[in-house]
């Protein structure tokens, strides 16, 4: 992974270069549609803020999990034995790209919804409120996360989500023999560059033309920048939107021409 020094540099680059975020010069109808409503929205009346209570919880609790890592590791260089403050601090979404996530699966009315890489959950039950009638499918590779998260779940009385234990690599193989069809889909677990590639094409076949995809951190090394650049390229993907932290990708096969967008958040 890169340094904090380097993801800062990138960032500010990211930052100069991007367009303001508010739809001045985008040209694409869609585009400039999802910029205004989705990314720029200043309205998060209907969030689920009983979610940020537990997540503050989440920050404050001493409890001490035996963790095995399945990813690329951690930036704070963790052991197996992690606190669930630590990892709260250093591995959940913050609000504002949950509530991103929110938005985005309520204005796409998703009814499929798959994420890689539970955490403790808070993420996921910003997928889960965001269509109560939606299926949530969410994967942990630790055993003690997934059911600190499985308590979250519960106590946010969430019915509409199936969490999935164990190695993505076994899991999501098997899951996908039984699925028809994925509307919306989080790929934020594993953050190498082979992993990433290939859970994305595993997915691929599964995604409708309405889906979408997004990828965390794609930004937090050389190897998750180069499947980003190559994912984004790929001939199924119609549009993509680079937010720093986390990438968009959308598959509209009405439309003929790739687009490529930098926006700033």
């Amino acid at each position: 992974m890169y340094s904090s020094f380097t993801i800062l540099k990138k960032y500010i680059a990211y930052y100069l270069k991007a367009s303001n975020g508010k739809g001045h010069g985008i040209h694409s109808p869609f585009v400039y549609s999802f910029i205004r409503e989705v990314i720029n929205t200043k309205s998060d009346g209907d969030l689920p803020n009983k979610i940020e209570a537990i997540r503050h919880k989440l920050l404050c609790d001493e409890t001490v999990l035996e963790v095995e890592d399945f990813g690329a590791g951690s930036a704070s260089g963790l052991t197996n034995k992690r606190t669930v403050k630590r990892i709260a601090s250093t591995s959940l979404k913050t609000k504002k790209y949950a509530a991103l996530l929110y938005r985005i699966v309520q204005r796409n009315e998703s009814k499929t919804i798959v994420e890689l890489g539970t955490s403790l959950g808070i993420t996921t039950s910003y997928l889960a409120s965001a269509v109560p009638s939606a299926c949530v499918y969410t994967f942990e590779g630790a055993d003690a996360v997934a059911e600190k998260a499985k308590s979250v779940f519960d106590l946010l009385q969430l019915k509409n989500i199936n969490l999935i234990k164990g190695s993505f690599q076994k899991t999501l193989p098997e899951f996908l023999e039984k699925i028809n069809q994925i509307d919306f889909a989080f790929i934020d677990g594993h953050h190498q560059y082979e992993a990433t590639v290939r859970y994305f094409e595993w997915l691929l076949p599964k995604i409708p033309d309405s889906g979408i995809v997004i990828l965390d951190d794609i930004h937090w090394s050389k190897g998750m920048e180069q499947a980003w650049e190559e994912i984004r390229r790929h001939p199924r993907v119609k549009i993509s939107i680079d937010l720093f932290f986390v990438g968009i990708l959308f598959f509209r096969s009405e439309q003929f021409e790739q687009e490529h967008f930098t926006i700033r958040f």
